[in-house]
């Protein structure tokens, strides 16, 4: 094994943690998210609004992730509610049909 697949193996638990920690308090972290960027946006008198805003989004969006755990290769672990197609393969869209193709 690798320097950082020892470090993955290590860093799994921890990982699995703050998964755990952030899907129960979500909405409080969310919370103290919006809490600290109005704060630091009202102490720099709206001189920096545009990038606290993105940064607080950025920060929101990791957390979501955090939050929902994903499986092997980035796929939805259990409990996944996305929709599938016939047969349980591959996503669709509204009505069953499969999404337009990009």
């Amino acid at each position: 094994m690798g320097l950082l697949d020892n470090l993955k193996a290590k860093l799994a638990p921890a990982k699995d943690k703050v998964s755990d920690l952030a899907q129960q308090h979500g909405d409080k972290i969310q919370s103290g998210i919006d809490k600290a960027a109005k704060t630091v946006d009202e102490r720099t008198k709206g001189k920096y609004s545009e990038k606290i805003q993105t940064g607080s989004g950025k920060a929101k969006g990791a957390m979501d992730r955090l939050a929902h755990k994903e499986g092997p290769e980035g796929t939805a672990g259990p409990g996944d509610t996305g929709t599938t197609g016939p047969g349980g393969i591959g996503p669709t869209g509204p009505g069953g049909t499969p999404p337009p193709a990009s």
